[in-house]
């Protein structure tokens, strides 16, 4: 063999070995990353082994769900009022049979409420108890917009058919004043509204589901209701998240979640339905921040910019002034008033 041809076979035994080895490197970066746990089983199976192992789940739910959101009563802040007047007591089953099957007037949630006999607050009729009187509600705006005649009378037909069941005398405020109150409302709604989310993008490797969550575990998530979907629980029960951290919900139902790759999750935050006295953007831009170092990420708009640290301290300064325009309405972030007319 000449110099030359065997010149031209080294070379080709470099290209093809540079090619397999550029292949190695692309699958391997293509692979997703895997939770801890699930990294020391794969090397534990390379290795010899006469013991037996359990197997580990990585992608079962790491802590129990966030109890149900509790239910605020009728306020006349935010709800035009009827009240039902009844000559005697009314038993709590009486007053359940006569509610009507469907708890909303249009896209207004609607409400009746009876004053305990017993303890002499207002609350929905419960079996067992007596009630002297009653008022019903309707919510003057919400993000699907404020209150028009259509739903306002649907709300007096659904009043006038339980009064008539209990043998009460309901009293309506006048529909043009309370259409006037629902769209004044809702000008202020619309103009204080705050929904914030922040994209992590995978810089290199992209993420399993159980990466994702055993990243997001360690900052206090838990799983949601719904796959692909965590939460980070407010310390008090009953009531919304702090935050919400979410993924596709396909990749979280996949069959082989381990070869699943996630490549950008979603982190957000419903400003109005939180308390600012859970610092719930300070919180935010933390987690943002710890995902990003822990999992090799970017913090990015929804565009795919890059949001750089100055720009999310702005935000911050924002939102205080967010809060205290919220306060002098009564409004104030994660009371029960915002939680309802912001939703």
């Amino acid at each position: 063999m000449s110099g030359f041809t065997a010149g031209i076979a080294a070379l080709g035994g470099l290209v093809l070995a540079a090619i397999v080895a550029w292949n190695a490197w692309t699958t391997r970066r293509n692979v997703p990353r895997q939770p801890e746990a699930a990294v020391a089983e794969a090397s534990a199976a390379r290795e010899p082994s006469l013991e037996r192992t359990e197997p580990v789940f990585d992608d079962a739910p790491l802590a129990p769900l966030p109890l149900p959101e509790r239910k605020p009563g009728l306020d006349g802040l935010i709800d035009a009022l009827a009240a039902i007047a009844v000559d005697v007591p009314v038993s709590g089953e009486a007053a359940l049979a006569a509610l009507p099957p469907t708890r909303r007037a249009g896209s207004k949630p609607f409400a009746i409420e009876g004053r305990n006999e017993a303890s002499g607050e207002w609350e929905t009729p419960r079996a067992g108890q007596r009630y002297g009187a009653f008022q019903a509600g309707v919510q003057l705006a919400n993000r699907s917009g404020a209150l028009n005649e259509i739903e306002f009378s649907e709300f007096v037909m659904k009043t006038q058919a339980f009064a008539d069941a209990v043998n009460g005398s309901p009293e309506f405020p006048e529909m043009r004043d309370e259409v006037a109150r629902g769209r004044e409302l809702d000008q202020f709604a619309g103009s204080h509204d705050a929904q914030l989310g922040f994209t992590l993008r995978a810089r290199n490797a992209a993420w399993s589901p159980g990466y994702v969550q055993q990243n997001a575990s360690r900052l206090g998530f838990v799983p949601g209701a719904i796959p692909g979907r965590l939460v980070l629980p407010a310390a008090a029960p009953g009531v919304p998240p702090i935050l919400g951290l979410a993924f596709p919900t396909e990749a979280a139902l996949s069959e082989d979640p381990a070869q699943t790759a996630i490549r950008e999750l979603t982190l957000s935050l419903d400003v109005t339905h939180v308390p600012r006295t859970e610092q719930p953007f300070v919180r935010m831009r933390d987690a943002a921040i710890a995902l990003a170092a822990a999992m090799d990420g970017l913090i990015t708009d929804d565009d795919g910019r890059v949001i750089p640290a100055e720009a999310l301290d702005a935000i911050g300064a924002d939102l205080e002034h967010l809060y205290d325009t919220l306060d002098a309405r009564d409004l104030s972030a994660g009371s029960d008033q915002a939680r309802r007319l912001f939703s």
